[in-house]
């Protein structure tokens, strides 16, 4: 697609979930895209046949190469992934795949609650300011693409912004706020990838006793059904691929064989349900003075039969696994101060 200048120069908004197992990114024409936040440190050692067929791409960070795409990925699961290296490439990955090469991004990502305020509701500065930082460092693609720059960046609680996506509606492109959802008391249960995040709002404010993250989320499933695959076929290690597209079918393919382990999944599932659920009534207790619990996240894709019965006045978001990165969007476009946006 041949842009010209002008349109090269005038910085398009994005909502950016930079999730631990997807990172999903909402457009202002409503184009939602997901890819896996999968990527390693190093070149990907393939040369590819035909090259409409590439696969695998390299970028480089900080004086590091890594690839990002069909590899098998490193652990998106540590304590600084936000912040991190691998962070930024499958970022600057996503974004070239929604077609921002060379354009200039105001975005606005997102952390846990636990990692955005503290106990006492105080916000973690430092914590925010270096997400904040890293992502508008430089990400130089490997290849004849130009990179996309992000110019502004702000940085809000990742189950929040599905609040403000559930309130801020839009009509006939026009944004709304809806009236109704904006006076009730209503909780958002945000199921990712490597935490569980609780908020609940009330009369505007984010009530901080009810509210907080579970280190717990799908790739914990993830790494049980590895570890039970690698037990009863006595492998050393097995791939992330592989391991993913098991949950995903409960089928594993081996020395050219599919075996199933749906039995493994949903044994890794059911326990991470227990988990959930605990906290969950924890956080939330019966529910009985809010007016909506609403559930989102790809947690809630992967087990909606299970938890569909845990309150009588729950819904599941509309695409839940894009309801953080289409409440930053919202957030970006009709909350944050013009100001802030330079």
């Amino acid at each position: 697609e041949i842009m010209s200048d002008s349109n090269t120069m005038t910085p398009i908004q994005v909502g950016l979930d930079d999730g631990y197992a997807f990172t999903k990114v909402a457009l202002p024409d409503e184009q939602l895209i997901a890819i896996p936040s999968r990527a390693r440190v190093g070149k990907s050692g393939v040369t590819w046949i035909n090259q409409g067929q590439q696969r695998i791409f390299e970028y480089e960070t900080e004086g590091a190469v890594y690839s990002v795409g069909t590899v098998d990925g490193a652990p998106t699961h540590f304590e600084g992934y936000p912040t991190s290296g691998m962070n930024r490439v499958i970022v600057q990955h996503a974004l070239q795949e929604a077609g921002l090469a060379g354009r200039s991004i105001h975005a606005v990502s997102g952390l846990p609650v636990s990692a955005f305020y503290r106990k006492n509701g105080e916000q973690r500065r430092d914590t925010i300011e270096k997400k904040r930082l890293s992502l508008k460092q430089t990400v130089q693609p490997k290849s004849e693409r130009l990179p996309a720059a992000i110019a502004f960046h702000e940085v809000i609680p990742e189950a929040l912004a599905a609040w403000y996506d559930y309130v801020i509606v839009t009509k006939a492109n026009e944004a709304v706020l809806d009236e109704e959802r904006l006076s009730v008391p209503i909780a958002i249960v945000d199921i990712g990838g490597r935490t569980t995040d609780y908020v609940v709002v009330k009369d505007q404010g984010v009530i901080h006793a009810s509210s907080g993250s579970l280190q717990g989320g799908m790739l914990d499933v993830k790494q049980a059904v590895a570890n039970g695959v690698q037990e009863r076929f006595d492998l050393e290690n097995v791939g992330e691929q592989l391991v993913s597209s098991a949950v995903e079918a409960g089928v594993v393919r081996l020395h050219g064989k599919d075996h199933d382990v749906a039995e493994l999944v949903d044994t890794a599932k059911r326990e991470l349900l227990e988990r959930l659920y605990a906290e969950t009534r924890r956080q939330l207790g019966l529910g009985v003075e809010l007016d909506r619990i609403l559930f989102v996240g790809g947690g809630s894709v992967a087990l909606a039969e299970h938890i569909a019965d845990w309150f009588p006045n729950q819904a599941i978001a509309e695409h839940p696994a894009f309801a953080n990165a289409r409440g930053m969007l919202k957030y970006l476009q009709y909350v944050c101060e013009e100001s802030d946006v330079a």
